[in-house]
């Protein structure tokens, strides 16, 4: 069975989304557009010359970035793992 959905609309600055989600994701897209919308306005303030599309570059990049850093980190972390297990054994082998 799938999971329940629901109704709910957005706000990324002058634009409106009405969308259906999984009842569980609504905290998360609500955070969500609370981020990209302070990210919007600190380009903003700092390129108070760029268009609106060119802004919303930036808080796409800066969006990509972030998650492509996180993926990266979590990939990292079962390696950095084993190779203390193995520094752990390597030293008992030569203590």
């Amino acid at each position: 069975m799938s999971e329940p959905t629901q109704h709910i609309n957005l706000q990324l600055d002058a634009h409106r989304l009405s969308m259906d989600i999984p009842r569980s994701d609504e905290e998360a897209y609500r955070r969500a557009v609370k981020w990209l919308n302070r990210l919007y306005q600190f380009y903003l303030k700092n390129y108070p010359s760029a268009s609106a599309e060119k802004l919303w570059v930036y808080v796409a990049l800066n969006a990509g970035f972030r998650y492509m850093s996180d993926e990266r980190e979590k990939a990292i972390e079962p390696i950095e793992k084993k190779m203390n297990d193995i520094n752990k054994l390597i030293e008992q082998k030569l203590c």
